[in-house]
């Protein structure tokens, strides 16, 4: 080997020395750089999971709450309920009073307005098909039957489903098709706009004046 070419193998060793060395620089610096972050990121992590932990405790806490809330609505729908059945009980109870107190009183005076009836039977109840009823009362003689709904108190709503009863009872008993068909409205408390509606439409409206039964009518009944 010549001068000249050891001169420039050394020049070449040294030139490929210089960029290792820069090389290496570059990539200790890339492992700083790359430890700093891996530290960051560890640092991230860690205060995402004590952010984790806070949240399953929170949710725990929720859950907690949420258990609590759901033994609370329990009780409590078991208190509406309780007050329901008693509410209902008492309503029915009521029911049975006035249909007992009007039945009794029919009993001994059997007449509505000028119409006279020879027997009286309760809670008369026919399915026929599709079609259901149940009549409270139900009176006869030898040409005229009269079907009363009795309530507690009555409303304008309780008119209409005499008028809906009126209306079924020959469909439901054709036996009677012969019959003059008459309806009333019998309750301990009717107000103004029951009883009005009541002799409107052409029923007799039932009234409790102490032990007595009150009838009214107007001139024109209903019969069919």
């Amino acid at each position: 080997m010549t001068d000249d070419e050891l001169r420039e193998l050394v020049a070449s060793t040294a030139v490929a020395q210089r960029e290792t060395s820069k090389q290496m620089k570059l990539t200790f610096e890339q492992i700083k750089l790359t430890g700093e972050q891996m530290k960051k990121t560890d640092e991230q992590m860690k205060k995402t999971d004590e952010q984790m932990k806070l949240t399953d405790e929170k949710m725990k806490l929720t859950d907690e709450q949420m258990k609590k809330t759901d033994e609370k609505l329990k009780r409590t729908d078991d208190k509406l309920e309780r007050i329901g059945a008693m509410v209902g009980n008492i309503s029915h109870n009521q029911g049975d009073v006035a249909e007992e107190f009007f039945y009794q009183s029919l009993i001994n005076d059997n007449r509505l307005g000028s119409l006279t009836f020879d027997d009286i039977t309760k809670n008369m109840e026919k399915h026929k098909g599709n079609l259901q009823e149940e009549y409270d009362l139900f009176m006869t003689n030898g040409d005229s039957i009269a079907i009363v709904e009795v309530k507690y108190k009555a409303h304008v709503n309780d008119v209409k489903r005499l008028e809906r009863k009126f209306n079924n009872f020959k469909k439901l008993f054709p036996i009677y098709k012969d019959y003059k068909l008459y309806g009333a409205l019998a309750a301990f408390h009717m107000n103004d706009d029951a009883k009005e509606e009541t002799l409107n439409q052409g029923f007799f409206a039932l009234q409790r004046t102490g032990d007595l039964v009150c009838s009214e009518n107007k001139e024109h009944l209903r019969v069919l």
